[in-house]
């Protein structure tokens, strides 16, 4: 456990101030709140991307990302529309589905000559598509091709791509690993694993590259349980934790210098999750919390970031986040009865 850690279960007087903070805030009577904090604040728009139930149903929205075009594409686990693309201003294009009843990651990768997308499906398939879902191309189950044993189980969540074209899959809700591929699809390496040591992960839900800065790109990784981001250099090394106290994180989002990421649940006690309880955090380029938009402000005590809980009941469990070009953010939600994307409008 490292020392940030044992120092927050310590501070009693946090957990006390987390259990008198209540979601007491009603969208409802405020469509047009305007939240978050600093130079980050939004205004809620709960309408964009509403759809007609009976047509284009969803269940989970669980990620989205936005092509060269500028179109918002979104991965749900609704097998009649595992994947649905919007204009911006939240006008339905189109729709088509692999058939998958646990698709969950979602990863766009510009190749040059087109783009593709990386789904991760938690029933165990990482496959390529083009963005009309024609299938390119898909990565063997890791028992198949030996680096599994029988007793590892396999529930792929997130990838993310390097400059150099490799392939990284976070095994997230399976066996905790981080599976390394070269460009042609040939395993390289895994690390991680399940644990509480600094290269180990609770959830692993989560990865991308972060090149912010023009730094040599290092792999941010989540590990959700540990309320906190873990950065690897590109062959696993471990380097820092980043660790965000309160918050179950899914995975990073780099935009400009910023990381943003939804929190699926807050807490009001030390490992506990509290359901609907999500918002959205966003880091600056020095990896400090500068904004939580439906969360507590951020605040730091000689150096020591605090607790950050959900503070207006706008969300459910933010479960992705998607940055466009004028910074406007848009949610992807879990459980959270059937509703389709938030957009928060920078103001």
């Amino acid at each position: 456990m490292n020392s940030n850690r044992r120092k927050f279960i310590q501070n009693t007087s946090l957990i006390g101030l987390a259990m008198s903070i209540s979601p007491s805030f009603s969208f409802a009577k405020r469509p047009d709140a305007v939240i978050g904090h600093g130079d980050f604040k939004y205004q809620v728009d709960a309408k964009w991307g509403m759809l007609d139930p009976a047509k284009v149903p969803v269940n989970n929205c669980h990620e989205m990302v936005m092509d060269r075009k500028g179109r918002m594409i979104m991965v749900t686990d609704e097998p009649k529309n595992n994947v649905i693309i919007y204009d911006q201003s939240g006008k339905f294009i189109k729709a088509w589905t692999l058939g998958m009843d646990r698709a969950h990651g979602l990863t766009l990768v510009d190749e040059g000559d087109a783009e593709y997308l990386w789904i991760s499906d938690n029933a165990g398939r990482v496959v390529k598509t083009t963005l009309d879902g024609t299938i390119v191309t898909e990565i063997a189950p890791p028992l198949s091709e030996g680096i599994y044993t029988e007793k590892m189980s396999f529930v792929p969540t997130e990838t993310t791509v390097a400059p150099n074209g490799d392939l990284y899959i976070a095994d997230g809700y399976g066996s905790q690993f981080f599976l390394h591929y070269d460009k042609n699809g040939k395993f390289i390496r895994k690390f991680g694993g399940s644990g509480s040591g600094d290269a180990q992960f609770s959830t692993a839900h989560g990865i991308t590259v972060d090149q912010r800065g023009g730094k040599t790109p290092t792999l941010l990784c989540t590990s959700r349980g540990h309320n906190s981001f873990k950065r690897f250099t590109m062959d696993g090394e471990y380097m820092e934790t980043i660790f965000l106290p309160g918050a179950f994180v899914c995975r990073p989002v780099i935009h400009g210098d910023n990381l943003y990421a939804g929190v699926c649940w807050s807490r009001l006690r030390y490992l506990e999750q509290t359901p609907d309880s999500g918002f959205v955090t966003i880091l600056d380029k020095d990896n400090k919390v500068v904004s939580n938009p439906g969360g507590t402000a951020p605040e730091y005590r000689n150096g020591e970031l605090q607790l950050m809980v959900q503070s207006e009941a706008i969300f459910k469990h933010c479960h992705d986040v998607c940055v466009d070009q004028d910074e406007n953010i848009y949610v992807c939600q879990w459980n959270a009865g059937k509703s389709y994307p938030i957009k928060l409008t920078r103001v």
